[in-house]
């Protein structure tokens, strides 16, 4: 394939397998590390055979660029369809996630976490998405909790997604709190995925627990997807993280010392109008507007917050 091809279907050959023409008789081949790394080959063709692997490439790469796009045309279906709530929609373009989701690889087929969904907001699209082929696993709060809020949330979540299974297929409900941390059978997850997540675990100082059960859920070479309210890298990090904003080399971090790998980053969900030194912390921004009508104009005016899209990999062994 000449250079000027799309990225990702040139991506998604290798990953399949796949590989590229360079020059006459060179081509490219995508090779899996020990360590859960992708890294390109060059490698030389004989003459003789290279008519062959032409036909080869073209076949694997069709292929692999009609999987692509049936996975981008089956998750736009799933944020678009019926199964979501208009006021969740309306954040779509602060919130990215097509763009958040396709960056972590989901595919269909996969078996999926998603940690602490809250009311959904996420799963409406989760759900619908890997209904007829994969399998969700929602990790929400410990069910025993003495806290109204929680179990009002926990009551509606299952009223809402495990009892329309037309729209939402059949998600599990598990728990994850210090003492629960089975959020899925060992190593039987190919993605886990956690949304503006881990300053609740910080302030109630268990972020490492959590990532421990993160790591433990994931087969080798599955991966973590991380969405966080980024903090200013110039101020120390509170260790409790009571604004809401936690520094991004923090994360890294603590996900390393799981023994999580950074993949990649992406400023997907970033937001620069975001000066992150507010008095209410990350609430004093919409969606919150904690502070109500103080300097409401000026806080809508900069939006959502600032946040950073980290990909990680369970090393395959």
């Amino acid at each position: 394939m000449p250079c000027s091809a799309p990225l990702l279907p040139c991506y998604a050959a290798l990953r399949n397998g796949g590989r590229l023409v360079l020059g006459t008789g060179e081509v490219a081949v995508l090779e899996r590390g020990r360590t859960g790394y992708y890294r390109v080959i060059l490698r030389r063709v004989a003459q003789a055979g290279f008519a062959a692997m032409l036909i080869l490439i073209g076949f694997t790469l069709a292929s692999a660029t009609a999987s692509a796009e049936s996975t981008a045309s089956r998750l736009e279906a799933a944020i678009n369809g019926p199964a979501r709530d208009p006021a969740n929609k309306a954040r779509d373009k602060l919130r990215h996630p097509f763009e958040t989701l396709m960056f972590f690889g989901i595919e269909p087929g996969m078996t999926v976490v998603e940690i602490w969904p809250g009311r959904g907001w996420y799963t409406e699209i989760l759900a619908p998405f890997l209904r007829d082929r994969g399998r969700l696993y929602a990790a929400s709060w410990d069910k025993d909790l003495k806290n109204s809020r929680i179990q009002k949330t926990l009551s509606s979540f299952r009223e809402k997604f495990l009892a329309n299974p037309g729209l939402y297929g059949q998600p599990q409900l598990t728990e994850l709190s210090r003492r629960k941390t089975k959020i899925a059978p060992a190593g039987s997850a190919d993605m886990v995925l956690t949304f503006r997540n881990i300053h609740n675990w910080m302030k109630q100082g268990y972020e490492r627990i959590i990532f421990e059960a993160m790591y433990d859920a994931l087969k080798p070479g599955g991966i973590l997807g991380v969405v966080e309210h980024r903090g200013n890298p110039e101020v120390w990090q509170d260790p409790q993280a009571l604004s809401g904003y936690v520094n991004q080399d923090y994360v890294i971090e603590m996900a390393a010392a799981a023994g999580f790998r950074l993949l990649a980053a992406s400023e997907i969900n970033a937001n620069p109008k975001d000066t992150k030194d507010y008095a209410a912390g990350v609430w004093s921004l919409p969606p919150t507007l904690r502070l109500k009508d103080k300097d409401r104009e000026k806080y809508l005016a900069i939006g959502e917050s600032d946040r950073m899209t980290l990909k990680f990999a369970k090393p395959a062994r």
